[in-house]
């Protein structure tokens, strides 16, 4: 028999989520991106999460990642021992699924428990669970109730991880009994989709959609699911056959900046408000500094007193322009590979900011509540990061608020929007895509096995990526500084 065509837990999640993200995984699997560092990472992450699960059960049988017919087969000899078992797997028919861990209970009845590195239940969870139930109910197995076993956000790490604290389980039994409410039909559907040569039309939810490239390509490239918190609006546009938003219709009602959307798809131009741009600009205080972080964040704390998910700074960007004459000068901070770089880096943050002077960053808030949490953990510099808050200024504001819009910008505010919206410059050719693969490289050769060349080539590529965020701040700030020229402009060149 081929196992080709067979559903696992993992493709019956993604054909919830899009039928035909599912027919593409078996049929056009070339199409299917690879994943990316970030994502590698989660994958990775995840694993050592389940590693740490079973440690709370000693006795425990590992079944591992052996060949499919060989796990299916061990798998049903352990059976026999009543011992906890872990990835255990079971075919019938067509739905094959492994689970995380089996506990033996009663006679001859078993608890499912569910392992996943997240810090709550989703939704996607149950149905991975009533997935698992279904298959292995029909392969024999008598399942009594459903755990699922979730990191525990409160934990502090405190030398070596317990499992014990660092683990909350919640019996789920009752939400997989209602997600299992025609799941045969869908499981059904599924078989029939995967089967079939011709792949099925998009799926009905775009925000969400696995493949959205793959599925949705058809679309333009300004269409109507990039319509600024369209929400119900896109869904609402898009069934009444729209799908760009220059063919909106007039009567239909938008939101302000909707509308701004709207009227720049027309014309073809950015929109500009110069009085408010004027006035933002009007809040800089010299000398200017423009500051970028980078983090990482894992289910698994590295260091003690971390929590699971607790951003750790490992990098910075820091451009400084001290007056409207003065050449920029740039610094920068890239921990070493091993240790603890909290302090490092807030000792290298603290000599190279200066005692006055706006501060901007994009999304300021990803920085600020960086600081807040350094200060919490570090005391020495908590009355200096007190001090630097009010001088924080957020460049996001401007585009934000579509005091700025340009149709390029496709009605995103992100910095890697913007940029080459209003200066042509983009991240394109970066080797690093972004902060997830930032933080996700740094882990790898933090973590990993790496060759001191391979080393070398990922601190470059992240020292590049992050000077770039700098760089790009530098160059919104000037153009923004275009556009109201000539306009009567006052800037303090001290804090008062």
């Amino acid at each position: 028999m081929s196992y080709e065509k067979i559903l696992t837990k993992s493709k019956y999640v993604l054909g919830l989520q899009c039928l035909k993200s599912l027919w593409i995984s078996f049929h056009e699997k070339e199409k299917v991106p690879e994943a990316s560092a970030e994502l590698q990472n989660r994958f990775d992450q995840g694993h050592i999460v389940g590693s740490f699960a079973k440690k709370l059960f000693p006795e425990g049988i590992e079944v591992g990642q052996r060949d499919f017919n060989e796990n299916i087969r061990i798998s049903k000899e352990l059976l026999l021992k009543r011992k906890p078992l872990f990835e255990a797997g079971f075919l019938f028919d067509r739905i094959y699924s492994r689970a995380d861990i089996l506990i033996p209970v009663n006679k001859d009845e078993w608890d499912i428990i569910e392992v996943k590195s997240s810090t709550d239940i989703k939704e996607e969870h149950i149905h991975d669970v009533s997935f698992q139930r279904y298959c292995y109910e029909k392969a024999g197995l008598k399942v009594r109730n459903c755990f699922l076993m979730h990191i525990n956000n409160q934990y502090v790490r405190n030398g070596e991880i317990e499992p014990k604290k660092l683990f909350i389980s919640k019996d789920i039994t009752i939400e997989v009994q209602k997600a299992s409410i025609k799941i045969e039909d869908r499981i059904n559907l599924m078989l029939q989709i995967i089967s079939n040569k011709n792949s099925p039309e998009h799926c009905k939810n775009f925000s969400n959609c696995p493949l959205p490239e793959q599925c949705w390509g058809f679309l333009p490239k300004n269409h109507v699911f990039n319509l600024y918190y369209g929400g119900k609006k896109c869904l609402e546009l898009f069934s009444n056959g729209v799908l760009a938003i220059k063919d909106i219709p007039n009567n239909f009602k938008l939101s302000d900046k909707q509308q701004i959307q709207f009227d720049c798809e027309i014309s073809n131009k950015a929109y500009v408000n110069k009085e408010a741009i004027k006035e933002f600009l009007l809040e800089k205080k010299y000398p200017l500094h423009f500051l970028d972080f980078e983090t990482y964040s894992l289910p698994i704390p590295l260091i003690d007193g971390i929590r699971p998910y607790q951003k750790v700074p490992f990098q910075f960007s820091l451009h400084i322009k001290k007056s409207p004459e003065s050449k920029i000068e740039h610094y920068g901070f890239l921990a070493q590979e091993n240790g603890d770089p909290r302090i490092q880096f807030m000792d290298y943050l603290k000599k190279f900011i200066l005692d006055e002077g706006s501060i901007f960053a994009f999304n300021d808030s990803f920085e600020i509540s960086v600081l807040k949490d350094q200060a919490k953990n570090i005391q020495d510099y908590s009355k200096w990061v007190e001090s630097l808050l009010p001088r924080f200024i957020d460049l996001l504001k401007p585009f934000k608020n579509f005091h700025y819009y340009h149709p390029e910008q496709q009605g995103s505010a992100s910095i890697k929007k913007v940029l080459p919206a209003m200066t042509g410059k983009s991240y394109e050719d970066m080797e690093i895509a972004g902060g997830g693969d930032a933080s996700a490289l740094f882990l790898a050769i933090t973590l990993g096995e790496l060759s001191k060349k391979e080393i070398k080539e990922i601190r470059n590529n992240l020292e590049k990526y992050c000077t770039l965020d700098t760089e790009a701040m530098i160059l919104i700030m000037e153009e923004l500084e275009k556009l109201v020229k000539g306009e009567k402009i006052t800037v303090q060149t001290k804090l008062k």
